[in-house]
């Protein structure tokens, strides 16, 4: 949680220095640091009491003393000022879509925005429209991204949220022993956000359960604390809340209090038809209680095996239990390898060869090296001679290693007029060509998208909508046309698994797997700790129904290499 504390730390330096019109490469090195620490899964503070602040990719001697600081006394001098400077509430409407740091800092000038009401006010009164440079078109841009930033507010990212309820739940197992102890609600059903977090177990002596959860680290405020139930705010704001039940409950308390609504009202009515009541504290037939120690004991008593947390939305799963039609969803046990990340050779923090010693300790058998191509050049893309040594470079990696192989990638821009950024004779020489849509959004984004699928080397669209969970919706793209030229073409669509994209997202997954189009799952990493980002791919995966046979990232190397082969060759 201190993690997150300073990350968010650096990101709001990050933001006013852009707004005052710093020098880009100050601006990057803040929000490098910021990303890099946002992801670590160590603690930082930790880290720092060994003394390897500066072994963390990105932090140099002034990060590291900026970190000291505020590990040591509770504040930062730099943040300190800019705050002084750019106030947070300014700071915090750079993510409203359309609204880049330019028209924010001539906003506060000419019209005193300085937050969102502000905001809001000279959107109203058209004062906004009046600007140089703006209009009505803008204007109207601004504030549809203005409504999903208010939406998103409301809502805490599975990226975010996850690591909190990992380490919370962590922090009780050793601190109060219990044995049975798990997140419920959307985050464990992996919804790509969450209200807050829920955390169950079981549990004798509740009181004292609560009371030591009320205590932990990273514990900043009580909210409530009583025999059964514990609410508290953590470093960063985020809210844990804590349930403990009986052993014999625990079962039916995780089923009901994991949800969805829909999808308990379902069961509860087709429990009332057999006789029998479901609640939070067991399975009844009358007085007496026939179940509720294990999950299964509540779909057992309606005739239906144990349904995925994941699928539990009442979008089908309930009939294909019924019928024994529920998928053998993809688990991590199947993943094989990650087929979109970033090295030092573009905007990434590592070498190709600790990207594949990471890889490889993750049980992983290949990763693909994607980075930017030329076109990309704010995130130094590379040009063909830089393409050609780094993939002799990823050949001198391969000669040593054993059960394990780094694919030779890119990460090619494709053009506005559909065009990709390097020629059929450069991509030819690669193992995986990812495909993605970097700029002009408005422009032709389906045509384009159709265009580089017809190309016989590209293998997988990256991010298919461009969607920021936070801030945009994404591209103008017919993404059933899409879907179905990836059938036809025999192209790929990514699962982009960084937090903030999900990009496809899970209704869209279901759909591609209907359609017979195949699924990649990419973590976009930009430094080794995001290669653990594979996780949120593969939530999004299962709660698209998607099992092994529907994503590349199961296939040995020598069903790629047959399924990698230009398309004329398949």
């Amino acid at each position: 949680m201190k993690n997150r504390a300073i990350a968010e730390m650096f990101g709001r330096i990050a933001d006013a220095l852009e707004m005052k019109g710093e020098l880009p490469f100050r601006v990057n090195a803040y929000r490098k640091a910021s990303r890099v620490i946002q992801d670590l899964r160590e603690d930082i503070e930790d880290i720092w009491k060994e003394g390897r602040l500066r072994d963390i990719p990105g932090i140099g001697e002034g990060m590291a003393q900026k970190i000291e600081q505020f590990l040591s006394t509770g504040s930062m001098d730099k943040y300190e000022e800019v705050v002084r400077e750019v106030s947070p509430d300014l700071i915090e409407l750079l993510g409203i879509q359309g609204l880049g740091p330019r028209t924010l800092f001539m906003a506060q000038q000419k019209l005193n925005v300085r937050n969102l009401d502000d905001l809001s006010r000279v959107i109203e009164n058209g004062s906004l429209e009046a600007l140089p440079g703006m209009g009505a078109k803008k204007v109207e841009n601004i504030r549809k991204g203005m409504q999903l930033f208010l939406a998103s507010m409301e809502r805490i990212s599975l990226g975010v949220a996850l690591p909190v309820a990992e380490e919370m739940i962590e922090r009780l197992r050793k601190t109060t022993g219990v044995t049975r102890i798990s997140m419920a609600g959307s985050l464990r059903r992996y919804k790509e956000t969450v209200g807050d977090i829920d955390v169950l177990c079981e549990g004798k002596t509740g009181g004292d359960i609560i009371q030591k959860f009320t205590t932990l680290p990273g514990v900043v405020r009580v909210l409530a604390s009583g025999e059964t139930k514990g609410s508290v705010l953590v470093e960063g704001g985020t809210q844990v809340d804590l349930r403990v039940v009986e052993p014999d409950s625990f079962g039916s308390a995780l089923q009901y209090f994991t949800g969805s609504k829909a999808h308990n009202i379902r069961l509860r009515e087709m429990a009332k038809k057999r006789g029998l009541k479901i609640s939070e504290y067991g399975v009844f037939r009358g007085t007496e209680k026939v179940g509720g120690r294990d999950e299964e004991d509540i779909y057992s008593a309606v005739g239906l095996p144990l349904i995925p947390p994941e699928l539990r939305e009442d979008w089908g799963e309930i009939e294909a239990a019924m019928e024994g039609r529920l998928p053998e969803l993809v688990s991590s046990a199947d993943m094989r390898g990650d087929f979109h990340v970033h090295s030092s050779y573009s905007d990434g923090s590592d070498s190709i060869a600790s990207i594949a010693e990471k890889a490889a300790a993750m049980g992983y058998s290949f990763v693909a090296i994607c980075d930017h191509s030329k076109t990309a050049r704010y995130a130094g893309g590379m040009n063909k001679d830089t393409l050609l040594a780094q993939m002799e470079e990823i050949r001198s990696v391969n000669s040593g290693l054993k059960g394990f192989r780094v694919l030779a990638g890119i990460e090619v821009d494709i053009m506005a007029d559909g065009r990709l950024d390097f020629s059929d004779e450069i991509l030819g020489k690669l193992d995986v060509v990812v495909a993605s849509v970097h700029s002009g959004f408005k422009q032709r984004v389906t045509e384009r998208i159709l265009a580089a699928m017809k190309n016989p080397h590209v293998d997988i669209i990256g991010h298919p909508t461009g969607r920021l969970i936070s801030r945009r919706e994404g591209y103008e793209v017919d993404l059933e046309r899409v879907m179905r030229g990836a059938a036809e073409t025999g192209t790929a669509l990514e699962i982009n698994a960084y937090y903030d994209r999900m990009d496809l997202s899970d209704l869209n997954c279901r759909k591609a797997k209907e359609l017979g189009v195949s699924l990649a799952i990419g973590t976009d990493a930009h430094h080794l700790e995001q290669l653990e980002f594979a996780k949120f791919g593969l939530g999004v995966a299962r709660r698209g129904w998607l099992e092994k046979r529907d994503l590349l990232n199961t296939f040995t190397l020598n069903q790629l290499a047959k399924r990698m082969a230009p398309k004329s060759r398949r």
